[in-house]
């Protein structure tokens, strides 16, 4: 029985998630006037998006050892506390380098607070009611990338972009003043020791490589230093795998990719998230910068990604019980993909409905895909690895975002080029076309990984018919 400390506890922390995937989406509408602000091109504001990711991304497997270091309530507290300055920060950064730098900061927030305080809340609960805290923490939160680019097209015009950070302060106030009444303290156990050198490897290598793509993307980098970027990141990125494998308590446990379904479920689902992660970026860019759009039109059109999103939530179990999982990703995954290079077809004469109807079907795959490599993904994973499958599984899709929208920019610049190809005087709109043509080829990728796996992949968690496999439920990640 769910008594209502449990419920508040599991509310607070669903707020904070709530704040972290309002942050991480808030942006992408606003990235036409935040780069006229700061003086640099609204490509590059990619940056100030992938660095948020990344860091979560590379600080998310650091949350179970400080935990166990600090306790609970020490870190989840200060998690707040970290993300509410660094908001405050982000929106009295001077110039780009300060905003990046915040980020960072905040990215390093967010990846204590959302895992830690969800730890908290799944600790005390009983099995039983398992599902049940799991929808008050995840629901609440999936509203945010709903109303994410319309806040930011309605904050960005009637306001400064900087209040898009400022809303982040009272939310971290009263989210502080209700952690330190309903978050008890929790016995310090001991900790594994912590694996300097794959924390360091790791976000040195991802960093050094989403950078390199920012300097793929400015026409001012010289190429020379853009290759010696792109080969010491790629050498850190094969070092920092040779240590996770070697090392006797590891930053994440890469051997748990031993398990085919889990192994798909990352390959796969990497390049599907780097494509769905991209079109909420490269959609605002093109409606503002090439159709001359209002910031609060483009967010408008932009939110029925999630629309389509969260209107097929319901469905997406049934579905894949009724068709199984291979024959769900090759449709979800194709969809993406020609929904993508659909939307490189938009100009500005094309009817609204027709828009708004690719990206609301780009929602629905986005959707259904998202959730048929998850169930997957742990079908198959033994009871013993499911810790560390859950975290490489969290660092991964963080992982795919970010990289998604660092391919973006560099996508984008490409498009240039590419266009000149066919034409001697390409125009604006052709960079766009070229850039979501290769997007949409990288969906294809994940489509032709989907076709390879086995007819009864993630049969142990279904039945044919839509009935769900008899047995005990599979452990929530």
């Amino acid at each position: 029985m769910i008594d209502r400390h449990q419920r508040n506890l599991a509310l607070l922390v669903a707020s904070c998630l709530f704040m972290e995937n309002l942050d991480g989406t808030i942006v992408t509408t606003a990235a036409p006037r935040i780069a006229a602000d700061l003086q640099v091109s609204s490509v590059s504001i990619g940056l100030v998006i992938t660095a948020y990711l990344i860091t979560l991304a590379v600080l998310i497997p650091l949350s179970g050892w400080m935990v166990a270091s600090l306790g609970t309530r020490k870190v989840f507290l200060a998690a707040i506390v970290i993300f509410t300055l660094a908001s405050l920060l982000c929106a009295g950064s001077a110039n780009f380098a300060e905003l990046v730098a915040m980020r960072v900061l905040q990215g390093a927030g967010g990846a204590m607070m959302v895992p830690v305080g969800r730890l908290a809340v799944l600790a005390r609960t009983a099995k039983a009611d398992m599902m049940r805290m799991i929808a008050y923490i995840v629901w609440p939160a999936l509203v945010a990338p709903v109303i994410a680019p319309l806040a930011g097209g309605l904050i960005t015009t009637y306001a400064s972009w900087r209040w898009l950070f400022l809303i982040n302060v009272p939310l971290g106030v009263v989210a502080l003043a209700v952690a330190t009444r309903v978050v008890a303290a929790s016995p310090v156990g001991s900790a594994p020791p912590l694996d300097v050198s794959g924390v360091a490897l790791t976000g040195t290598g991802l960093a050094g490589l989403v950078y390199t793509a920012h300097m793929v993307s400015e026409p001012s980098e010289g190429w020379v230093a853009t290759v010696i970027c792109g080969l010491v990141s790629a050498a850190l990125i094969c070092a920092a795998v040779r240590h996770l494998l070697r090392a006797p308590a590891p930053l994440l446990d890469l051997y748990t990719l031993r398990t085919k379904s889990f192994r798909a479920f990352v390959g796969g689902g990497t390049l599907f998230g780097m494509t769905v992660g991209a079109l909420p970026f490269m959609l605002p860019l093109l409606f503002q910068e090439v159709f001359g759009w209002s910031p609060v039109k483009s967010g408008t059109v932009v939110l029925f990604i999630f629309v389509g999103n969260i209107g097929i939530k319901p469905a997406t179990t049934f579905l894949i019980n009724r068709f199984g999982s291979r024959a769900v990703l090759v449709t979800a995954t194709a969809g993406v993909a020609a929904t993508v290079v659909a939307a490189g077809s938009f100009s500005a004469g094309t009817p609204l409905a027709i828009i708004v109807a690719i990206v609301l079907l780009s929602g629905v795959a986005r959707s259904v895909g998202f959730t048929a490599y998850t169930t997957l993904g742990f079908s198959e994973v033994p009871e013993g690895e499911m810790a560390h499958a859950n975290g490489l599984s969290a660092t991964t899709q963080q992982l795919a975002a970010a990289l998604g929208v660092a391919m973006a920019t560099v996508a984008l610049r490409l498009g240039g080029p590419i266009g000149r190809l066919f034409s001697r005087h390409p125009a604006t709109a052709t960079s766009y076309t070229v850039a979501f043509v290769l997007m949409g080829l990288i969906a294809l990728a994940a489509t032709a990984g989907a076709t390879r796996l086995s007819p009864d992949a993630g049969s142990a968690v279904r039945r044919a018919g839509g009935t769900p496999a008899a047995g005990p439920a599979p452990r929530a990640p």
